[in-house]
């Protein structure tokens, strides 16, 4: 990464966003941040353990915890996805089945 997009990344001040929309018999809950962005070629990868897109140098992880999600939501029977561009931020989303 380059000390120009470093700085710019770093500058920025994080903001997140947090949304539930009940929808029948689910729940969509999405997450969006202002945060560097996810090429679209990578996408799936952020599911996957021990998947990092960035050097620890970069940012830091392990690169488990939305694999851990999606294991959390699945088991539960629902779904996560993530829509997101480089440098516009990642909006991450996911349903869950309503409580009776």
């Amino acid at each position: 990464m380059s000390s120009v997009t470093r700085s710019r990344i770093v500058d920025k001040e994080p903001k997140i966003h947090v949304k539930a929309d009940g929808r029948g018999q689910k729940w969509e809950i999405s997450v969006h941040d202002n945060g560097v962005g996810i090429d679209p070629d990578d996408q799936d990868r952020v599911f996957e353990v021990f998947q990092r897109l960035h050097s620890r140098e970069e940012h830091s992880g392990t690169g488990i915890g939305l694999a851990l999600c999606q294991r959390i939501i699945e088991r539960h029977g629902g779904r996560i996805w993530v829509n997101s561009e480089p440098g516009e931020g990642s909006t991450f989303s996911f349903t869950l089945p309503a409580a009776e």
